[in-house]
């Protein structure tokens, strides 16, 4: 199944929105942080859970490492606080897998197809930090963690995603 944080949810929605909306007046980085991680809290419920009793597996577009980077890293908020607040929201549940697409500026830059949201718009320093976090995470659980290079084709991309997740999805059918 795939999904997307924020917004697999009809509240994930309405918090993506004012989140990520150029005009939704700015929120203070710690409000930010309390509504992905109430995102992260009605997306588990909802979504991942019953999708994972089911059998299932789950695909989502970010997760609780984006807020660590975003929030805890390029927000100055920390690391430790911001894994506290989604570790209880997440009911201690982090993905097993992570699929850390790294991309130069310049080709996420051409790869954009509509105006910059608000966390896409903040700036240079903020994105260098964004990824900076993103490798220190993934140097710290490097299990967790497969680095893909986005900065080749869709389809050398996609090829290099499935080749990391396939022998885990087979491995768990056995």
């Amino acid at each position: 199944m795939r999904t997307r944080e924020p917004g697999g949810t009809p509240l994930g929605a309405e918090l993506r929105n004012l989140l990520l909306s150029p005009q939704t007046p700015d929120v203070s980085p710690r409000a930010e942080a309390l509504m992905m991680a109430a995102d992260r809290a009605e997306h588990m419920e909802l979504v991942v859970e019953p999708a994972l009793a089911s059998g299932r597996h789950v695909v989502s577009d970010r997760s609780v490492y984006s807020s660590l980077a975003y929030q805890g890293g390029a927000r100055g908020l920390g690391i430790e606080p911001i894994r506290h607040i989604n570790e209880f929201a997440l009911a201690g549940r982090f993905p097993d897998l992570v699929v850390l697409l790294e991309a130069s500026p310049e080709v996420a830059r051409s790869r954009m197809k509509s105006l910059p949201d608000k966390l896409e718009a903040a700036g240079q320093r903020f994105h260098e930090i964004v990824a900076e976090t993103y490798r220190q995470l993934s140097e710290a659980e490097p299990d967790r963690f497969v680095i893909v290079s986005a900065d080749d084709t869709f389809k050398a991309v996609e090829s290099a995603i499935w080749a990391v997740v396939e022998p885990r999805i087979l491995a768990d059918s056995v």
